[in-house]
């Protein structure tokens, strides 16, 4: 009776292995969706920020929750604060409702437009993805006075030196999630 409970165990693991292997991609395709994909592809184009990052930003921020509101009042898939989406509205000449910036910034198009546009604005800073997406993060001002104080590199090539451990935690996780992206898609 023991060994018939360890082969129907052994049988049992090895079905999900082989259904895992079988399936991996289609499981990952679903834990990894390139949900508003129409809207990405259009923002990735225009800004020229890889449609791959930009989805590891979204996933890691909203999981794809349009709705998401984060304890320090970042809105929307990518998780936007409202003084940056207002800088960058007013700088750059988005067409946004000022008098209702919250719901207007939840909104996904702006959310993903101004997302991206932010991302494209860090990319160009920094030159590399890591520090960019630190500075998503963080914010340009701390990203700036770690290189300044030689914390982390300009480069991007000692990203696990970054002191905050949300900040050090966030890069890590989009940096996997846009190799998982590359990797599935």
């Amino acid at each position: 009776m023991k060994n018939k409970k360890i082969v129907i165990a052994v049988v049992i693991i090895l079905l999900a292995i082989v259904f895992v292997f079988i399936f991996k991609d289609k499981i990952l395709k679903i834990m990894y969706p390139k949900d508003y994909q129409e809207i990405v592809s259009i923002y990735a184009d225009k800004y020229n920020v890889e449609e791959n990052l930009i989805y590891a930003v979204i996933k890691a921020e909203s999981n794809f929750d349009e709705n998401a509101v984060s304890h320090k009042n970042a809105i929307g898939l990518m998780q936007i604060m409202e003084e940056t989406a207002d800088d960058i509205a007013t700088t750059y000449g988005f067409d946004i409702d000022y008098e209702n910036i919250k719901e207007s910034v939840a909104e996904v198009q702006n959310n993903i437009n101004i997302g991206t546009k932010y991302l494209e604005i860090l990319l160009e800073k920094y030159g590399n993805k890591e520090v960019a997406v630190a500075a998503y993060n963080a914010g340009i001002g701390t990203v700036d006075n770690w290189i300044e104080k030689d914390i982390i590199k300009a480069d991007g090539s000692d990203i696990e030196n970054i002191p905050y451990k949300e900040t050090n935690n966030y890069v890590r996780k989009i940096l996997r999630n846009y190799e998982i992206y590359k990797s599935i898609y």
